[in-house]
């Protein structure tokens, strides 16, 4: 499940989806801000470190403290103690090309954490990167690698995948080998931009494609706006899903909508959860 902008309500919906399909494995994607284990509450029995990229280090006993490495930093990332700062670092080495000391050396760093868990409808895992690091696409990879393990050893043939919001490259990385997507979408202005190009993504990376549009009555003139572009774009659009207070009050009682109460949105997330199933069994 993507977006192509964030607060579309993906990760609501694909929390219903978990509790509607009885048995699923899940991974949680967007891992610059991971919330779906906010929803399914999962009991983590493993948890690991992510290293990715390279910071460098300075051996400062070795260090002559001339000054080239400082000279060469485009990140201004060595301080004048000839230290390097961690948040600055990019990783790029060039101040260990010009070090006449050999005193620098490239270390891997530790960019984030990556959990496996137990929820009530099955293994799941996510992950989530530290503060001001990045590599994020190679962590989307690692964190989808570990929930289709956890599906094939547990023999479950569903795989619910919460992906980031946008079109970089965590959004690729989720997309690879999908056999569908359903793009989230809202009827506002950002809303319908975002999901042109979620859908041109789609396309190149030839993933079938189906759209959903939440909190519709919101602006019924942008949801039909929605409706005539996708039927341009022979994309299905499922049940549109109307705003519904009970979404909040769901959400603060930690719960998938759809075992907090059977209210309007509820009632409608159970019928995209329906034709989602039906799209994906025939293709």
């Amino acid at each position: 499940m993507i977006s192509g902008k964030g607060g579309t309500g993906k990760t609501t919906i694909l929390a219903s989806f978990a509790a509607l399909a009885g048995r699923t494995a899940l991974a949680d994607c967007d891992v610059d801000a991971p919330d779906l284990y906010l929803l399914l509450h999962p009991e983590i029995n493993h948890q690991e470190e992510f290293r990715g990229g390279q910071l460098a280090v300075i051996d400062q006993e070795r260090c002559l403290r001339c000054g080239r490495c400082r000279e060469v930093c485009r990140f201004e990332a060595v301080t004048p103690e000839f230290s390097v700062e961690p948040l600055d670092c990019e990783g790029c080495g060039a101040c260990r090309v010009v070090c006449p000391a050999e005193a620098i050396e490239l270390r891997e760093r530790v960019a984030g954490d990556w959990f496996r868990g137990q929820t009530k409808y099955g293994p799941m895992v996510y992950a989530r990167l530290r503060p001001a690091e990045e590599n994020s696409g190679k962590l989307v990879v690692l964190v989808r690698k570990e929930a289709r393990a956890l599906a094939e050893r547990d023999g479950i043939e569903l795989l619910l995948t919460d992906g980031p919001p946008g079109i970089g490259c965590p959004v690729i990385a989720t997309l690879g080998n999908a056999d569908m997507a359903l793009i989230v979408t809202e009827p506002t202005p950002a809303g319908v931009h975002d999901l042109e190009r979620a859908l041109a993504l789609c396309r190149h990376f030839r993933v079938p494609a189906i759209v959903c549009v939440n909190k519709f009555d919101l602006n019924p003139g942008l949801e039909a706006k929605t409706h005539e572009f996708c039927a341009e774009s022979q994309i299905a659009v499922t049940q549109s899903i109307p705003f519904d207070e009970s979404v909040t009050r769901a959400i603060q009682q930690g719960l998938p909508l759809v075992e907090f109460d059977h209210g309007p949105a509820s009632r409608a997330v159970r019928m995209v959860w329906h034709q989602v199933m039906s799209k994906l069994a025939t293709g």
